[in-house]
């Protein structure tokens, strides 16, 4: 598995994933019997894989890599790799 997952978006994935695990935990313990707790738990433990392994298969057969998605690029490139000319 290669990694398709960015630092900034595995510290987001992890951080709503605990979140969403604490509220999940919080509502069973009242009354678990509910199916929405369970959902949001499942859910977000599943986040915080994504987040930890910095795999997501859903990106994955998207072929999107959020790993280069906020690195600004000084020069831009065609798909050749000859660069292209800056606009200002």
């Amino acid at each position: 598995m290669e990694r398709n997952v960015g630092t900034l978006d595995a510290i987001m994935r992890i951080t709503c994933g605990l979140t969403g695990l604490a509220w999940s935990t919080s509502h069973m313990s009242k009354r678990y019997d509910r199916t929405m707790p369970m959902l949001v738990s499942v859910y977000s433990a599943m986040k915080v894989a994504e987040g930890i392994t910095r795999y997501c298969p859903i990106l994955d057969m998207l072929n999107v890599n959020s790993e280069n998605l906020l690195t600004r690029n000084s020069t831009s490139s065609d798909e050749n790799g000859q660069e292209l000319p800056r606009s200002h």
